[in-house]
């Protein structure tokens, strides 16, 4: 027997969740939230709902800029979201449509409409997560070799910058284990795993005289360094494909930082996309606790601490308190991806 559908009902209306409880608990999974806040934190708990159902005018956060924010976010840009409201103008279902929502339910609501529209939008869900599956596991040799391309190139930039080519190795993974930590759903998460051996491929283009100077660099050879980010976005260029997209958008956005002081653009907060926000924290970590020409590595705690204290600032604070709850995933990945081994040997 397949487990029911979870339904997530958000109304600041007591009596208008139970009326919609009533019409659905025999069927489905029913959660509720009484605002817009309060929903959008169900939501980004560790079991996401197959479709919400959301009321427009809500104190505080209304309707419309709860399902903003679904769409904005990659992690819950595909649930479904019905509208049911008592506003009716055409105007305001253009509104919602646009903004993402797939149907749109006028109040006071007919319990016939409501089952119909829930169960057709489940199964179109459903089917659209089964297509994206075979389309993956048709694709998967294509996917593959491209990937395999990425990760070559990602390293013959680590060579260049002096180090083993295991940084991007152990990196990519702690972006993974981060990813998962925080409940992306798989395709992301193998996106990003895949994606994030390019965040330097920049470095090509820095002359060896600035990108292998032992000692610190001058104003001006600061300028040209920070110039890897755009010669990465533009050696991976614009495509089709949603890899190579987040590849493009990694190389451009991983030395942005959350409170805008970061380059190239001075971007802040979750402006700076999400996959750039969790290679930031893995890069620099790793960064840290390893051993360059220029400086000895940082034991775990003080980078742990450093992490820690630059929450907020450096990097995303909902992200810093993840990363640092996997401490023992990071020791097994340092230990079993160490500098002493060659790319070749941990594959």
């Amino acid at each position: 027997m397949e487990p029911r559908a979870t339904i997530l009902i958000v109304d600041d209306n007591p009596e208008n969740i139970d009326v919609l409880n009533g019409i659905l608990k025999q069927r489905y999974r029913v959660k509720a939230a009484l605002s817009g806040q309060l929903a959008l934190k169900i939501v980004a708990g560790s079991e996401k709902p197959d479709l919400i159902l959301l009321d427009i005018m809500m104190p505080g956060m209304d309707g419309h800029e709860v399902c903003r924010l679904l769409k904005a976010n990659p992690l819950t840009v595909d649930i479904p979201i019905i509208f049911i409201t008592a506003k009716t103008a055409v105007e305001d279902e253009q509104i919602g449509l646009e903004l993402g929502a797939v149907d749109y339910i006028s109040k006071p609501v007919s319990v016939p409409i409501v089952l119909a529209r829930v169960k057709t939008h489940l199964a179109l869900y459903n089917q659209q997560r089964e297509l994206e599956y075979k389309v993956k596991e048709r694709t998967t040799e294509i996917e593959q070799t491209r990937r395999e391309i990425i990760d070559r190139l990602g390293r013959a930039a680590e060579y260049k910058d002096n180090e083993t080519g295991m940084h991007v190795i152990r990196m990519s993974r702690y972006s993974k284990m981060l990813a998962e930590k925080i409940n992306a759903p798989e395709n992301w998460v193998d996106l990003i795993y895949n994606a994030a051996p390019m965040h330097d491929i920049g470095k090509i283009g820095i002359p060896d005289k600035i990108l292998l100077k032992p000692g610190k660099l001058s104003p001006e050879e600061w300028q040209e360094m920070q110039k890897h980010v755009q010669y990465g976005a533009d050696i991976i260029g614009k495509h089709a494909s949603q890899l190579l997209q987040m590849a493009r958008e990694i190389a451009l956005f991983h030395h942005e930082k959350y409170d805008g002081s970061g380059y190239p653009h001075g971007t802040k907060g979750d402006e700076i996309p999400l996959s750039a926000r969790i290679v930031a924290i893995a890069d620099v970590f790793d960064a840290l606790t390893s051993e360059r020409p220029y400086k000895a590595a940082w034991s775990i705690d003080t980078t742990f601490e450093y992490i820690q204290n630059e929450a907020g600032r450096h990097f995303d604070p909902e992200l810093v308190p993840q990363f640092i709850a996997c401490k023992e995933q990071i020791i097994e990945i340092m230990e079993r991806f160490a500098d002493s081994q060659t790319p070749a040997e941990s594959q």
